[in-house]
């Protein structure tokens, strides 16, 4: 009988636990195609566009992972529909790599018209860079 009850608490705390973790909208990535390698520690601003008076609003700032991922952007329960600004600030990536880029940054800008997943990553070499929507 004890070992059906704490099976029981064993599961529902489990449950319970990953029934509170929080889901992500939105999530990026970089891959440095210079090297093959995910870029890390990339500084990321995220901002939304304030259709009213046309400015910016800071939502987040992160770093990418060693993965060169940063995949919580955005809670789902906090994320609203509109326009959206990803600064990818690379300058100091390139100099920690002691090689010269033409951009200091990189500025991506997208719309979330829905409450599905949005992941935004950067394919990156010192001259030149693409984006695109993926999963």
């Amino acid at each position: 009988m004890k070992k059906l009850i704490f099976g029981v608490l064993l599961s529902l705390s489990i449950s319970l636990a990953y029934g509170q973790a929080p889901k992500y909208r939105l999530s990026s990535h970089i891959l440095d195609i210079s090297t093959g390698l995910p870029a890390q520690n990339v500084e990321v601003k995220l901002e939304k566009l304030n259709q009213t008076n046309k400015t910016w609003t800071s939502m987040d700032q992160q770093k990418t992972d060693q993965n060169g991922r940063i995949s919580n952007f955005l809670e789902e329960t906090k994320t609203e529909k509109g326009i959206y600004r990803l600064t990818f600030l690379i300058a100091d990536y390139f100099k920690s790599k002691k090689t010269e880029s033409f951009y200091p940054f990189i500025e991506v800008v997208f719309q979330i018209k829905d409450d599905k997943h949005y992941h935004v990553p950067i394919t990156l070499s010192p001259y030149g860079y693409s984006t695109y929507r993926g999963n």
